[in-house]
């Protein structure tokens, strides 16, 4: 286990690393921000990462986010859903989350779009786009995304504001890099569509082991945990 004070000494790091790679391509520093995953992560480290400066924290499964959420309440953190989501806990995804990372499906997005409406929200999504066609791999094929998007854009309650993806597990990080570039790429054909509704400013993509080619692609957020909190159970 991560000893409790190395906490933020490793977002330290990984905030610093996120810098330099995106100056190093010529970007605005500013324009990649770290979604900080608490996944199967005691409060009390949850602690140490908003001390040292986290301001989004990623959550996978609802009910464990839910009650990490209550705990933390009185921090001014942003928290987002990067895992994957069922239909029938639509509901208190709107009611615990600023954005929704895994949209993947018009049923999925409807139920939001119902719960959202109820609550007058905007619920803020971006579509989980499976670039690798992998069956064990949630996410739209992306054949399927501008169909997707362009029903999803009828949604009042619903804004849809970039894409998301999960590329294959792989030794060399390199590997990563045509996922993300192809997600780039489709954001930008997407985002020349002028749908309702419809942003094409964010792109979910990258994680401890391969964020720098992600950013390097264009990513604006980058989900990482192990790198920080080290290895979980």
């Amino acid at each position: 286990m991560t000893p409790p004070d190395a906490v933020a000494l490793n977002l330290q790091a990984v905030n610093d690393e996120i810098r330099r790679i995106t100056i190093k391509c010529g970007r605005d520093p500013g324009s990649v921000r770290l979604v900080t995953v608490c996944k199967k992560v005691s409060i009390e480290r949850i602690h140490r990462a908003i001390e040292g400066g986290a301001s989004i924290l990623g959550g996978n499964y609802i009910q464990e986010a839910g009650s990490k959420i209550e705990i933390l309440s009185g921090y001014p953190v942003e928290w987002h859903f990067i895992g994957h989501l069922q239909s029938n806990k639509a509901g208190t995804a709107v009611e615990l989350f600023d954005l929704i990372h895994t949209v993947d499906s018009f049923k999925l997005a409807a139920a939001l779009n119902r719960h959202a409406a109820k609550k007058n929200k905007i619920q803020k999504i971006l579509i989980q786009v499976n670039l690798s066609g992998e069956k064990t791999k949630s996410g739209a094929a992306p054949e399927t995304v501008e169909n997707l998007v362009r029903k999803i854009s009828d949604f009042h309650n619903i804004a849809v504001k970039g894409l998301m993806t999960l590329p294959p597990p792989a030794p060399d990080p390199e590997d990563a890099r045509p996922y993300f570039r192809l997600l780039r790429r489709l954001a930008a054909d997407l985002g020349k569509k002028a749908f309702r509704n419809v942003e094409m400013n964010e792109l979910s993509m990258g994680m401890s082991a391969d964020f720098p080619p992600a950013i390097e692609e264009g990513a604006t957020l980058v989900r990482i945990g192990t790198a920080i909190f080290g290895e979980r159970g």
